[in-house]
């Protein structure tokens, strides 16, 4: 017999959203005693955490993203590592290595596995396009699998596991762009973009004084493994995804179903993965927002993130100066939620829960 999805409303998942919208609210606080403005970043930082996915952060130099990523893993109280990518960098420079080690007592000598840098609960890959891309694929299997195989014998990584990567998006020579099929296990791609002038004011005084803010940890390893599942556990409306559906099958330029303007403008769509991630992202979005019901409006906003880096631009929309964000906003504007299905008889269409 199929167990029924939970309730919208029971009791049990309504003392879960406000435990999370609590916590949500704290955690922000706590990062903003060390990181000024960004909240839409940290805002998805916190969702991609929460949907178990991975984020790519584009920024140039100088933006605090390595400062932001270390603060957030203070205040979870998970493990750091910083890997900086270049170009002599190797996969077990990563994952670890197999070394020979004599037992003193016996004599014998027995191959031992040295952990790598990628075993801890937060990742930053910093300038991942540095290094060549055998070393980038070393974070493949991490990234789907939450493994690292050395040796033909596989290693557990710790959960939660978090890769943060940065790229910088001015200096392109001597880089190793990432694949498509790599930078698909992305959840998010996050832009980080520069302050505010009241907001650099703000930096200038905090960084030109002798001053230390002290971080208060919000969450462990097993309550944001415990809020992982209550995300997966949201409902989504059939309207809503349907809505999804139509925003990434409508850039799949060799389908009847694309845009005529996104055949123009694009030279590849977003895949399935696309659409798993705007509904996966509408959920923890609604959490935060203290709801436990997905809404049209949590899609949107994290469709940027989601299909900026899952759709190519042809040759004549570069040249156009055409990007794939103004792709994104286009799409937004012509695809429009179906309302009269959600209004229809004055009752929401059938809520279906999706693990």
């Amino acid at each position: 017999m199929t167990t029924p999805p939970p309730s919208p409303t029971s009791p049990d998942d309504l003392v879960h959203v406000e435990k999370l919208r609590q916590a949500y609210r704290t955690m922000k606080t706590e990062i903003h005693k060390v990181i000024v403005g960004q909240d839409e970043v940290v805002d998805e930082l916190f969702m991609a955490l929460f949907c178990r996915g991975h984020c790519l952060l584009i920024g140039v130099p100088g933006l605090a993203k390595t400062l932001m990523i270390s603060t957030l893993a203070r205040v979870l109280s998970l493990s750091f590592n910083r890997i900086q990518f270049t170009p002599d960098l190797m996969p077990a420079d990563i994952t670890g290595t197999e070394v020979i080690q004599e037992d003193k007592t016996t004599g014998t000598r027995q191959l031992a596995f040295i952990r790598g840098p990628i075993f801890a609960n937060v990742i930053l890959a910093d300038e991942i396009n540095r290094t060549p891309p055998k070393t980038q694929a070393a974070l493949l299997e991490s990234m789907q699998d939450y493994t690292v195989t050395v040796g033909g014998r596989r290693h557990d990584l710790q959960r939660p596991f978090f890769v943060l990567a940065t790229q910088n998006p001015i200096e392109q020579e001597g880089t190793y762009p990432l694949p498509e099929a790599q930078l698909d296990r992305f959840l998010f791609m996050v832009k980080v973009d520069y302050p505010a002038v009241d907001e650099e004011r703000e930096i200038l005084r905090r960084t030109t004084e002798e001053r230390s803010a002290t971080i208060q940890p919000i969450l462990d390893a097993a309550e944001i493994q415990s809020l992982q599942q209550i995300v997966r556990r949201v409902p989504v409306a059939d309207h809503v995804m349907d809505y999804a559906l139509r925003l990434t099958r409508s850039t799949r330029i060799t389908t009847d179903e694309a845009l005529p303007w996104c055949r123009e403008w694009l030279s590849w769509g977003a895949g399935p993965r696309a659409s798993q991630a705007l509904i996966l992202g509408g959920k923890a979005r609604a959490l935060l927002q203290g709801r436990f019901y997905v809404a049209a409006e949590d899609v949107r906003s994290v469709a940027h993130p989601v299909l900026r880096h899952r759709i190519i631009t042809s040759y004549a929309a570069e040249a156009d100066g055409i990007t794939t964000d103004k792709v994104v906003d286009r799409l937004l504007q012509e695809v429009q939620p179906n309302t009269s299905a959600a209004l229809e008889d004055g009752k929401l269409p059938k809520v279906v829960s999706r693990g």
